[in-house]
């Protein structure tokens, strides 16, 4: 009998433990990356409007409000000109569906400045820093 009930605690543990293990992988955020590329209209400097430079400021501070609540683990573009630049931005989400809503709700992309392109993505190594 004593035996019968430690090998049902047993497996009743196990079992708990294996839930508790899904349970926490599926809570752990993904990491998602989206690709930022201007509209064409946007190639030159003096085609910038007052209303798309403040556009790219909320875009701005969105991502610093991002990165300060860890969300954001980097964004940053490229020093090219024109239709060769680009920016990334590389996140956390709980699923695909907040990291879309995430990168839509840009206000860079919202707001027709620039296109975006999301892809799953995962972290290898990371710098620390100093």
């Amino acid at each position: 009998m004593k035996n019968g009930l430690f090998i049902s605690l047993l497996c009743i543990f196990t079992i708990l433990q294996s839930l508790e293990a899904q349970q926490s992988k599926a809570g752990k955020p993904k990491q998602f990356i989206y690709v930022l590329r201007l509209v064409p209209r946007l190639y030159a400097d003096s085609a910038w409007t007052k209303e798309d430079n403040a556009i790219l400021g909320r875009h701005f501070v969105r991502f610093q409000e991002a990165a300060k609540s860890g969300q954001l683990i980097l964004a940053g573009r490229t020093s090219e000109q024109g239709d060769k630049t680009f920016g990334i931005a590389i996140f956390e989400a709980p699923d695909e569906d907040a990291a879309r809503k995430f990168m839509q709700e840009d206000p860079a992309v919202a707001g027709g400045l620039m296109t975006a392109e999301l892809h799953p993505f995962a972290v290898a190594l990371q710098r620390k820093n100093p």
